[in-house]
């Protein structure tokens, strides 16, 4: 009794919901838009701050390395020059150039000049006399960023307040002591601390960048994308209802039609499919996995900096005469058969291929993603390259050629990226990168030139024999190493 009676309501509840087809689906439309609007509203607010936070961090980025490159390349070289002193003074004093401290607040107030509303604020707990008043914790924001970048100087201290009557975004991040600073403040007459580390917590750099012009941009487009959802909305009710009268009529060439539209957009996704995976390893071929993750997600020019990593180049040294004893193609053939070996060990290392020009090869440990064992993997690369060539030449087709190469080494600071809109590469940049190019140049065939850094580093696992100093261009007199072969632990 009670089954039938459930059966019964059912039915009747099946066609009055027949009957009120374009009741219910306007209702569910309603439903659905609201859960939309609703839905991108709070999307909204995250991409808000999400868009706050990587401009504060690029903003931060910049100057922080801006600072540092002025402190090691120009102050440093400045000292060494007669004549010229670096103070905070230094509109009032003939032939001086700011401190570094000074030059980051400077670059602060041009950024400041040139994207209103946007302030840069550099403070500590131990400001330099000068900066007594200006130079420490002003209010709460900072005074709590101040502590608990102390605590994780690693970490970033965020948060969106009212500042100068404008709902602003507040980003602070610790200014790190790099080597080339810790002798200046330790040394400096009016330095407030004389036991400074590397690595310790100097001060905090904050970007202050208010939100309301990101705020009315995305409202705008909230408000646009919410009245073309309720258009489009009420016009799928009217289709909908003009499709409900003809439904019965046409329902069973539409069921042909779908079968026949289903077999073809699963051909259709299978070629979509296929061609994506070929432009996905075209892309891989070109561009390391994590790089080119973030350009199909949409990035532009993708660029960071990597505290420590290890650069090789490596040249074929008769590059030239074999030119001259070849064709065209059986040396190009030549250059691809060694190059490709190079490849196949930067995959069993675990290294980035940079590039090749010409007979030149370059590659990199630990980056786009950092691993502690950087130079090992290089050395091993390096030691395995010599083996590759040695095989080389025991070949048939190539034993009567003389085929020799000459690998530099260095370990260092560098700054990897892609710059440019078309043909663009990953590629490196910094000091380090030119002194492994010239560790390779001013190599001999046969042998892996390794610049002092990287001995450091590997002189407990690996054989080096000590070079005399050569003069290298640029840098003057260095102190280089063969790297031999490894140790027998």
């Amino acid at each position: 009794m009670m089954r039938r009676s459930l059966a019964k309501i059912l039915a009747i509840f099946l066609q009055l919901l027949y009957r009120k087809t374009i009741l219910v689906l306007s209702l569910l439309f309603a439903a659905g838009v609201g859960i939309t609007l609703w839905n991108m509203s709070h999307l909204s607010e995250e991409l808000i701050r999400t868009q706050a936070l990587e401009n504060a961090s690029l903003y931060a980025q910049a100057i922080a390395e801006s600072r540092t490159l002025y402190s090691s390349d120009v102050v440093n070289h400045a000292k060494q020059v007669k004549g010229i002193t670096v103070t905070h003074d230094y509109k009032n004093t003939e032939g001086a150039i700011p401190l570094p401290a000074t030059f980051l607040i400077e670059l602060g107030n041009h950024i400041q000049k040139n994207n209103p509303g946007v302030l840069v604020r550099l403070y500590s707990d131990y400001p330099f006399p000068w900066r007594k008043d200006t130079g420490g914790a002003r209010d709460n924001f900072e005074r709590r960023a101040l502590n608990y970048l102390l605590k994780y100087p690693d970490d970033r201290f965020t948060r969106v307040e009212r500042v100068g009557g404008r709902t602003s975004f507040r980003y602070a991040r610790a200014d790190i002591l790099e080597p080339s600073c810790v002798n200046c403040h330790n040394t400096h007459p009016d330095s407030p601390k004389r036991d400074w580390k590397v690595g310790d917590v100097r001060g905090i750099l904050e970007i202050i960048q208010p939100l309301d012009g990101i705020v009315t941009q995305t409202r705008s487009q909230l408000k646009n994308t919410s009245l073309i959802l309720g258009s489009v909305s009420m016009l799928a009710v009217v289709g909908i209802v003009l499709v409900l009268g003809r439904l019965q009529q046409t329902s069973k060439e539409l069921e042909l039609r779908v079968i026949e539209r289903t077999a073809q957009l699963q051909q259709s996704n299978q070629e979509l499919a296929q061609e994506r995976e070929k432009s996905e390893r075209l892309l891989l071929n070109i561009l390391p996995p994590a790089i080119a993750a973030q350009l199909k997600e949409g990035e532009g020019n993708i660029a960071r900096g990597f505290s420590e990593v290890t650069i090789l180049f490596a040249d074929i040294t008769n590059f030239t005469s074999l030119s001259e004893q070849m064709s065209p193609i059986v040396l190009v053939r030549l250059l691809n058969e060694v190059f490709s070996a190079f490849d196949r060990l930067t995959e069993q290392h675990g290294i980035e291929k940079i590039k090749t020009i010409g007979d030149a090869y370059m590659a990199v440990g630990g980056l786009p993603i950092p691993r502690r064992d950087h130079a090992e993997a290089i050395a091993e690369m390096a030691l395995d390259m010599q083996e590759a060539i040695a095989q080389f030449q025991k070949h048939p087709e190539w034993r009567t050629i003389d085929l020799q190469i000459r690998i530099g080494i260095n370990t260092g600071a560098v700054v990897a990226g892609t710059i440019g809109l078309k043909k663009f590469t990953y590629d490196l940049w910094g000091d380090a990168v030119n002194v492994a190019s010239r560790m390779e140049s001013s190599s001999i065939p046969g042998q892996i030139q390794v610049a002092e850094a990287t001995y450091k580093r590997l002189k407990d696992k690996y054989y080096f024999e000590e070079r005399d100093e050569i003069l290298i261009k640029g840098k003057g007199k260095m102190k280089t190493y063969w790297l031999k072969g490894r140790l027998n632990n």
